[in-house]
């Protein structure tokens, strides 16, 4: 009874606006002084081990190489290099939104990154060229969950660490899906544009594209270092992540040169601020899920759901919706933390694959991410375009029923996602 006291408590304290990272080690410590469970000594112990899994060290590495793109010129020339691909169709501006959050995701693997990062550029420029400003600002925030699903991605690093499974793995079967996700929002982006007259830029130019490709030329390459790292098994995730923040240094100090000394030290700042916030969750996890475990709450749970229905797809169908409730109100790090380590007793008993699974919760917890009352990606591009945060979230419905879409086929299609997994390692 007590585990669920503490869970219950933590959703409250949550809802109610207090810091996770606080809530999480707090409600814990009051039962567990109560209870006497555990000598209080034991639980700094705990938070330390909580935050010094090997994997969790690529998380900074990645949000410093995404912060270097912005300071680098490094997202502007993949901006335009998106422009030259696509901005000649009518809408184009929109797709060149989307796929420029492609590129971005396959390096810094945050979405509010990738929001803060297209966003100042994108926005702006559709307005200039008569796109509603809510519009603009609801592709930007949709497109910007691509970023979590195309790899790298921290929401998978963190789900990796919870369920101790392959974090490479898991990167890999966002491949697919990331790209669908994509591919769908650029057809409705056409089909906005043919409905409602929205324009096209210039004529497409095999100049004007191979100039893209020529000065992006070494922003391209952070990618292919990740994907290189990555599918070639040369290198782990946290590797992956030393060698794109490297990259990122290198090209922009000294190819572009436009990363300077001051923007450097701003943007190891801002990483280390966003690194703490997380790593502090974490961190403070581990207490909770250390005595969630002892009351044994996720087994009673899965006897729970069980008993109520022995449906394998059922079962799925309500855990995605236990994780679009639990990303409307909670930071996507802190509902894999809380979430997972009480459902993967049950998703075993199902025989569900924990890479399947790992993929079906970062995207569902991306559409909560766009999902008001908390919504932190549909937040940041509301601060862009200065605009309410329900202005943006109805013009930006339908590209979440993209996502949504996207979540059901994987959950339900899991070869959506384990196809490119086993090909890569059939061998």
């Amino acid at each position: 009874m007590m585990g669920w006291v503490v869970l219950f408590t933590v959703l409250l304290l949550s809802a109610l606006n207090v810091p996770i990272g606080f809530v999480l080690a707090l409600a814990t410590i009051v039962v567990v002084m109560i209870q006497g469970t555990a000598p209080l000594a034991a639980i700094p112990l705990m938070i330390f081990g909580g935050a010094s899994k090997f994997p969790l060290l690529a998380i900074p590495l990645f949000i410093l190489a995404g912060g270097l793109m912005t300071t680098s010129g490094i997202s502007t020339r993949l901006i335009n290099l998106a422009s030259a691909l696509v901005g000649f169709i009518r809408g184009g501006l929109a797709m060149v939104t989307i796929v420029a959050s492609m590129f971005f995701g396959e390096i810094s693997g945050s979405a509010v990154a990738g929001a803060a990062a297209i966003g100042q550029v994108v926005i702006p420029a559709m307005e200039k060229k008569g796109y509603p400003k809510a519009f603009s600002a609801g592709v930007v925030s949709n497109a910007a969950t691509l970023a979590i699903i195309i790899p790298p991605s921290i929401p998978m690093i963190i789900y990796a660490a919870m369920a101790d499974t392959s974090v490479v793995k898991l990167f890999i079967s966002g491949v697919i899906p990331g790209i669908i996700g994509g591919g769908m929002m650029m057809l409705l982006s056409y089909y906005f544009a043919r409905t409602r007259n929205y324009p096209a830029e210039a004529a497409f130019s095999l100049g004007a594209l191979g100039r893209a490709l020529k000065d992006g030329f070494w922003a391209l390459m952070i990618p292919v270092v990740i994907w290189g790292g990555i599918f070639g098994g040369i290198a782990t995730a946290t590797e992956v992540g030393g060698l794109a923040a490297l990259a990122a240094i290198v090209i922009g100090a000294f190819l572009y040169r436009e990363l300077n000394w001051k923007d450097f030290w701003k943007t190891i700042v801002d990483s280390a601020m966003q690194t703490a916030v997380i790593m502090l969750i974490v961190a403070t996890s581990a207490v909770l899920g250390w005595y969630l475990t002892n009351e044994g709450v996720p087994q009673q749970l899965a006897q729970a759901m069980l008993g109520l229905t022995s449906n394998k797809y059922l079962i799925l169908f309500l855990l995605n919706v236990a994780f679009f409730i639990a990303g409307c109100f909670l930071h996507s790090a802190a509902a894999i933390i809380l979430v997972v380590p009480i459902v993967l007793p049950l998703i075993k008993q199902l025989g569900v694959d924990p890479i399947h699974f790992g993929l079906m919760v970062t995207i569902n917890l991306g559409v909560g991410q766009q999902t008001p009352p908390v919504a932190t990606v549909l937040m940041t591009t509301c601060a862009i375009a200065n605009l309410s945060m329900w202005e943006v979230f109805r013009t930006g419905f339908y590209y979440m029923m993209v996502l949504v879409v996207l979540t059901l086929l994987v959950t339900y299609v899991p070869e959506t996602g384990l196809w490119l997994v086993n090909l890569v390692y059939a061998n």
